[in-house]
Parts: C-alpha cells; sequence; structure tokens
C-alpha cells in the first residue's frame, strides 16, 4: 500500500524522534484504556497525512491487538469465536503493516535530498520496523507496570513482574537511542535510507495457494 506524506514543518527533531513518539503512544495506549474495548473507535487527535498520526493509529491497532490477542488466548473459548478473532488478528496485522510502511513513507519524504556517503551502511531493517518495534514495547510495559501494581497476586509475582519492568524500562533506553541515532546517520549520509515492502502473502487471494485454489473450485 503506498501512502503519500509529506515531512511537516513541524516534524520532530531527528535527534528526539524515539522522544517524541513515545508520548504519542502513551496517549493512543492511555486513550485506548480509557474506552477499554476491542470495538472502539480511533478517534485520532492528530491531522491526517502527518507523522503525529501516523503513529497515533499504528500505536492503537496495537493496543487492539493486544487485547485480542488475549481473548483468542482464553481456554473455554467458543471454536466460532476463536476463528473469528483470528480472522481479525489477521486484518489487524495488515492494517499494522501498512502503518508501518506508511511511517516509512513519511522517512522517505523527509530524507528524499540526503545523498548517502561513499560506503554509508544499510541497516538491518529500516527506520520504521523499528519504531514498530518502540510501539509494542511501549505496550508491554504500560501491562507489565499494571502487573506489579495488582492487590491480588502473590508477593513472588509482582517481584517477578518489578524485575521484568526493569529490564523492559533498560530496553526502550537502549531502543530509543539506537533509533535515534539511526535517524541521525541516514540524516548525514552515514547510513542509507533503504526500505522493503513487506509484500505478505497470506492475506493475497492471488498469492495464499490456500485462497486461489479455493477460488477455482468455487
Amino acid at each position: 500500500m503506498e501512502h503519500t506524506i509529506n515531512a511537516p514543518a513541524t516534524a520532530p527533531a531527528l535527534r528526539a524522534f524515539s522522544e517524541e513518539a513515545l508520548l504519542i503512544f502513551a496517549q493512543a495506549i492511555d486513550d485506548y484504556h480509557r474506552l477499554d474495548s476491542t470495538d472502539a473507535t480511533c478517534d485520532n487527535p492528530y491531522p491526517a497525512a502527518t507523522i503525529e498520526h501516523l503513529l497515533y493509529h499504528k500505536c492503537w491497532i496495537d493496543s487492539v491487538q493486544w487485547h485480542v490477542e488475549d481473548e483468542i488466548r482464553a481456554t473455554a473459548i467458543d471454536p466460532a469465536r476463536a476463528l473469528g478473532l483470528k480472522r481479525r488478528i489477521d486484518r489487524l496485522n495488515q492494517e499494522r503493516t501498512d502503518k508501518v510502511e506508511g511511517i516509512d513513507d513519511y522517512f522517505l519524504s523527509f530524507f528524499r535530498d540526503v545523498r548517502p556517503a561513499s560506503g554509508a551502511r544499510i541497516n538491518t531493517e529500516s527506520p520504521a520496523w523499528s519504531v514498530d518495534r518502540l510501539s509494542i514495547l511501549a505496550l508491554k510495559i504500560y501491562h507489565m507496570e499494571a502487573e506489579t501494581q495488582r492487590t491480588d497476586a502473590p508477593a513472588d509475582h509482582l517481584q517477578r513482574c518489578r524485575s521484568k519492568l526493569a529490564v523492559l524500562l533498560e530496553q526502550r533506553r537502549d531502543l530509543s537511542l539506537s533509533i535515534n541515532e539511526l535517524l541521525h546517520d541516514i540524516g548525514t549520509g552515514r547510513r542509507q535510507m533503504k526500505v522493503y515492502r513487506q509484500m505478505k502473502m497470506y492475506n493475497d487471494e492471488s498469492l495464499n495457494p490456500v485462497l486461489y485454489k479455493a477460488s477455482k473450485t468455487n
């Protein structure tokens, strides 16, 4: 899916991009949990065609999927409901991928005039897929912190969750710094901005053998 995202004049400073993104993720997560429903409508507060809009919507999708993933793991779940939730998870994964690729389109536009230096390195993943991990990490921290505050859990559970939370917070610091450094290096030409689309096959009726074989028999 192609996106047209122009880098606005108010684009977050690249050296602090992660910090700005985390604030937007926290806002999306808090907004979702105030409604606390996987069927709630995403009321995105940011203007369309901005990076802020994409970041908010992407984290909203992550928040919905987090809770749908919880629901499908219920031990006594009705099989028909489980199938419906699995189908929804597939749709959410596709929406998530579309938003991530939209974020990469933003960066491609932002860095369009940068000429990589001779010998510029290529990163193992695009900036947006690193930002995707930062969004998921924000959700992990939110829910792990909630576990440390439970009044119905034993002390050893609370201690384990506090230890895990400390690791997650350290991971967030490291990932935030790495993303900021990656963006800075791309902006200065030390690394190349290179994007490969995900090209997911399981949702595509022309690429998933189960789907296209079924369509020929119907």
